[in-house]
């Protein structure tokens, strides 16, 4: 029986691990063709490993985030060779480190906001047409409830995810009459390498394993996705 995603165009930031991993392992089961972007080459390689040894297929993509030129040659070669895409992942992020507001060094606030905000408001630039040349474009960004509860501590990444809200809110407005969908999906507590820099002392083997909570990504991206400019809880 064919997957969800059967032969869709599906590019993931953020793949070599955790929650990026575990969607385009998902979205390989579903039947999607993945394009997988992650800094790190051994672990893309694992996926990649993992997709094809299961069936799948897969093309990795391994640079970061923070080359912006990068984004826009990715989006160059996926038109010449797909021409359209149908499902973007914004999952790449980096917590920053948690203290007082006025304490972070400022290579660290900036580099934040290149990765968490920039860096998919890049994604966006260079693939928003990409999108539009699907028949069911799909847009899905990460983002967290720290972007709406203003925790102590937690300032520089609760004010990325803030802004990474208003930014994919604002774009799915500007899409309502066409065949793209933009939404966001704030995942629960996971076992993950950005929760483990949060909570140091926390057993990662009582959080869900990042496997648990795909559903959410696979509705979000499938082509009978009626959401728009929402933001759906997973796990």
């Amino acid at each position: 029986m064919p997957g969800r995603l059967e032969g869709r165009i599906a590019l993931i930031t953020g793949a070599s691990r955790g929650i990026g991993a575990a969607v385009a392992r998902r979205f390989a089961r579903e039947g999607a063709h993945l394009v997988l972007v992650a800094r790190t080459v051994g672990g893309l390689e694992e996926i990649d490993d993992a997709i094809r040894a299961a069936g799948g297929a897969a093309t990795c993509a391994p640079f970061d985030l923070l080359d912006y030129p990068a984004i826009d040659r990715l989006g160059g070669v996926i038109a010449e060779r797909y021409g359209r895409l149908d499902v973007l992942v914004g999952n790449a992020a980096m917590l920053g480190g948690l203290r007082p507001m006025g304490h972070y060094p400022t290579e660290d606030w900036e580099n934040l906001f290149a990765l968490n905000v920039t860096a998919n408001w890049r994604l966006i630039r260079s693939f928003d047409a990409l999108l539009r040349a699907s028949d069911a474009g799909r847009a899905i960004f990460v983002t967290a409830a720290a972007g709406r509860r203003h925790t102590a501590y937690w300032g520089a990444y609760a004010a990325s995810k803030a802004a990474l809200e208003s930014m994919a809110m604002t774009y799915a407005a500007e899409l309502t009459k066409t065949d793209v969908k933009v939404n966001l999906i704030e995942p629960v507590a996971t076992r993950s390498r950005l929760r483990a820099e949060a909570m140091p002392g926390e057993d990662p083997q009582s959080l869900p394993h990042p496997d648990d909570i795909t559903d959410a990504f696979v509705e979000l991206a499938s082509p009978d996705c009626r959401r728009n400019g929402e933001i759906l809880v997973a796990g």
